[in-house]
């Protein structure tokens, strides 16, 4: 009973000391100053990273857009955690806590960790060598495994990227084996056209080719005029013909529903239709014989 006597004692006289109070503020206060400092530090940190980004714009020795959005990203990441890692820190001197000997511990931890976070170590490796090599940077439109979509941040562990209908995609870098650039050289887009085929093949050929030839004046994604290379294949009821057009990094897509919009439009103003499906009826006479009808379906 006398040393909860003399606990209770001893609490009460630290709690009612005023220099344990002021000790506290100070404390506080040079946690609030360090937060500060150091969100003042990362902001600073960020817009000298973009400034030196900026005046590299002007030098002669100059890398791709790409590349320069990848590594500004990536500086400041690193720069955002560095700058952590010494709050959390000083934070912990304030508070009167032994850094050397948390931070020997923690090295020790770390070590025995370390050989059970292989994957770890191999996303690291990995990012570190998808910057180095270049093999595709923030912006770019890639496919990896069945994932497909941009790039927005790629760190030394993760990669980010956004799909066409908005998902966001965070992938190990240890885990990409394989990608698919589309942003690094020009796109193909591939088009297929079909006409009757009753219709005048020479004909179609040559309106196609005529209304081919300005589109680039119109559409300045096509780096060369669309080429028609003849037809692709003859099916029972229709001809398909093949057309190919060298467009900008990924606008292939759009130029290929401009190339289906406006095609179909120049030939429908020359009478070549669409072909239309056509059905074969047979019928039984009294004589048991068969007759054979062809319908064009409506």
């Amino acid at each position: 009973m006398d040393y909860y006597e003399k606990m209770r004692d001893k609490l009460s006289e630290q709690f009612l000391n005023e220099n344990t109070w002021l000790n506290i503020g100070e404390g506080f206060i040079k946690i609030i100053l360090i937060l500060v400092i150091s969100s003042f530090v990362i902001k600073l940190g960020k817009k000298i990273i973009k400034k030196f980004f900026e005046v590299r714009e002007r030098s002669p020795l100059r890398i791709s857009q790409r590349r320069e959005a990848t590594i500004l990203r990536l500086l400041e990441n690193i720069l955002t955690y560095v700058v952590y890692f010494i709050t959390f820190i000083m934070i912990l001197e304030v508070m009167n806590i032994d850094v050397k000997a948390l931070l020997a511990g923690a090295g020790i931890v770390g070590l025995a960790v370390g050989f059970g976070a292989q994957s770890l170590v191999k996303d690291v490796i990995t990012g570190f060598f998808i910057i180095l090599e270049d093999q595709f940077s923030v912006g770019d439109y890639i496919r990896i495994g069945e994932f497909e979509g941009e790039v927005l941040e790629i760190g030394l562990r993760t990669t980010k990227m956004k799909s066409a209908t908005g998902e966001l995609h965070v992938l190990p870098n240890g885990s990409i084996i394989e990608v698919t650039n589309f942003s690094i050289l020009n796109s193909l887009a591939i088009v297929d056209v079909s006409i009757p085929y009753d219709s005048d093949v020479g004909l179609a050929e040559r309106v196609i080719s005529e209304w081919l030839a300005d589109m680039p004046d119109r559409y300045e994604d096509m780096v060369n005029p669309p080429e028609l290379l003849g037809i692709q294949t003859l099916n029972p009821t229709e001809v398909v013909l093949r057309i190919v057009a060298e467009t900008l990094p990924t606008r292939h897509w759009f130029i290929g529903r401009v190339l289906r919009k406006e095609i179909r439009a120049v030939l429908d103003e020359n009478g070549i239709e669409s072909p239309v499906p056509r059905m074969v009826m047979y019928s039984r006479d009294e004589k048991g014989s068969i007759g054979q009808k062809q319908k064009q379906a409506e």
